[in-house]
């Protein structure tokens, strides 16, 4: 079973075998490429040092959206997770005390990774926006680095989200309503709960026509210009003042990145009059979140999708918008 839509704005799709990616992921910053097996069978377990209970382990919660996932999508066969980790814990058994790091045995280190991201994508659920192929995903992280495992075990913290992955370059697309950063449980079961309800509440069709409608709005040069001078002020405004002008999460850095894809992107980039499509302004915002860090990459991930369509109602209706005022 394969769901195709294609859009009406613009019907040329480009197929992945033409892509050009920078990379092959859906996230860069440190992390590193590991597998479930790896996760189970080669990682020590954190627990919170007062009680010594256990915490939910990577593995489990990766295994866990996993079955969720078949159950919810029964026609779909998904994809093995892609799980990238960072910030390794390394350890060594208690017989290796006091052996130089450089004669370890394998069989002697322990290891743990503080902060973990997955993606598992439905890859024949494919839909076509804008021109570009994307299949729909889902995925969370973990970060140990938000639990204080020095105390009594506690409700834990998870991020989950369901949306899409852009083809084209690997980019996530998520929305608002298809993630969330408040799943707090103090068990593997009450996760299937909290995945369940967000998988299937999630408004896949709103979420592809928002996605669709970005592509109706372009910004000039001088507009383009504009809106990241402003957007390097935003980041030196008072608190308040941020908080009466919307939110803007990306850093200096990587609007670095978005000013040089803006000239440079092989997919993405201005076109022959040098204006921008929002939708691909969009794609080099998620192209620059990649360099976040795993704690914070949903996070920005999802303000980039609020960002843009907050630009587009403002177009659209001629609304006040500080980014865009001269």
């Amino acid at each position: 079973m394969e769901l195709v839509i294609n859009s009406s704005i613009n019907n040329q799709v480009i197929e992945e075998s033409e892509v050009i990616n920078k990379t092959s992921s859906f996230i860069e910053a440190n992390t590193q490429k590991v597998t479930l097996d790896h996760l189970k069978n080669d990682c020590i377990i954190p627990v919170f040092s007062k009680d010594n209970e256990s915490t939910i382990s990577h593995y489990q919660f990766i295994n866990k959206a996993y079955e969720v996932v078949q159950e919810l999508f029964p026609d779909f066969t998904p994809k093995e997770p892609d799980i990238r980790v960072s910030h390794i814990v390394k350890g060594r058994i208690p017989s290796a005390i006091g052996k130089p790091a450089k004669d370890l045995l394998d069989e002697e280190k322990t290891l743990y990774y503080e902060r973990c991201a997955f993606l598992i994508e439905l890859h024949q659920a494919k839909e076509v926006i804008n021109g570009n192929t994307l299949s729909l995903s889902i995925g969370g992280v973990r970060s140990y680095n938000q639990e204080n495992l020095y105390s009594k075990k506690s409700v834990e913290k998870f991020k989950i989200f369901i949306g899409y992955q852009n083809k084209v370059c690997t980019n996530l697309c998520v929305s608002t309503d298809g993630f969330t950063n408040e799943v707090r449980i103090s068990s593997v079961n009450e996760l299937h709960t909290d995945m369940y309800n967000l998988f299937s509440n999630y408004d896949r069709i709103k979420h592809l026509s928002m996605m669709e409608k970005m592509n109706q709005f372009h910004l000039n040069e001088n507009q383009f210009a504009h809106l990241i001078g402003k957007i390097r002020m935003y980041q030196h405004l008072e608190k308040d003042d941020q908080k009466s002008k919307g939110k803007f999460l990306l850093n200096d850095g990587q609007m670095n990145s978005v000013v040089k894809d803006y000239y440079t992107c092989s997919n993405f980039s201005r076109d022959e009059n040098k204006n921008i499509s929002l939708w691909n302004l969009y794609n080099i915002f998620t192209e620059a979140n990649k360099s976040s860090y795993i704690d914070s990459n949903l996070e920005r991930n999802v303000n980039a999708y609020e960002f843009i369509n907050m630009t587009a109602n403002s177009l659209q209706n001629s609304q006040p918008n500080w980014f865009l005022q001269l």
